[in-house]
């Protein structure tokens, strides 16, 4: 799982002595002198060691300038998964609403050209794109942080709209415009690229929609338009957009405002009595 995106395969995993040296090739499309579509492929090359309880990497990357200079970031074992929880025993507290439906107290945007507003009892992020380039818009984060907890909320996406619903922070619940299409990991309902819905529940774009979201002990339950879609299914790690990678922290309820346009109202969380 890199910084941004999918999960994705690597290249090659190999010990070379005491360094683990990981590689992965990206590849984007372009147009060539003549204006045809070509493939270009970069290495990148992740060396680790470890250093007591953690290994400590450096990465770079292969450009058309040469060898950018190396990163340095630390990588930390994740702590075995627990058993799927009996949530028929598990005890939630009192509602807590996120969202007041007058203004952004209890939010903070962060990453981008702030378009988040509110009118009316709705959450609204106006985030247009001109033709030909993409505009990087902030998200939108909760001020206070949780563990865990049952989400419900409701959402309207324009057409090809695209956000997301971050559950601590660090793995996100698709939100798009995915009405009529096969369920996937990258559709409305998915743990994007970890955890593809049983079923394609969405509603066409411009209809509101409803998320019933239960995270408890690692494992996830999504609700869509009153169709279980997942079913207390174990997160095997964060996704890409993350704030972090620790998966025992508590963290924010976190909006993807990035990408187009959406809308959010009746936003309400009630934690788990631990």
């Amino acid at each position: 799982m890199w910084g941004a995106g999918s999960v994705v395969p690597v290249q090659a995993v190999e010990v070379r002595g005491d360094t683990l040296v990981v590689t992965r090739m990206h590849e984007r499309k372009e147009k060539d002198a003549e204006g045809r579509e070509v493939t270009v492929r970069e290495q990148e090359i992740l060396e680790g060691r470890w250093a007591g309880d953690h290994l400590e990497f450096t990465t770079r990357r292969q450009t058309r300038g040469g060898w950018t200079e190396p990163r340095r970031f630390i990588g930390r074992p994740i702590p075995p998964l627990p058993p799927p929880p009996d949530l028929s025993r598990i005890r939630f507290g009192q509602p807590i609403v996120l969202f007041n439906g007058r203004d952004l107290t209890g939010w903070r945007p962060f990453g981008g050209r702030n378009g988040w507003r509110a009118a009316n009892g709705v959450l609204i992020n106006d985030a247009p794109q001109p033709e030909g380039r993409h505009i990087a818009y902030a998200n939108l984060r909760t001020e206070g942080e949780f563990e865990d907890f049952n989400l419900r909320l409701e959402l309207r996406l324009p057409p090809n709209g695209n956000s997301g619903i971050y559950l601590r922070g660090i793995y996100e619940v698709q939100v798009a415009d995915s009405y009529g299409k096969p369920p996937s990991m990258h559709g409305m309902g998915a743990i994007y690229s970890r955890i593809a819905p049983t079923e394609n529940a969405a509603r066409p774009a411009g209809e509101w929609q409803t998320y019933d979201i239960t995270l408890v002990d690692r494992h996830v339950t999504v609700i869509l338009n009153g169709r279980r879609i997942i079913d207390n299914q174990p997160l095997l790690g964060c996704t890409g957009g993350a704030l972090w990678s620790d998966e025992l922290r508590p963290g924010p309820i976190y909006l993807q405002g990035d990408h187009t346009s959406v809308e959010y109202r009746n936003l309400v969380l009630r934690p788990v009595l631990k």
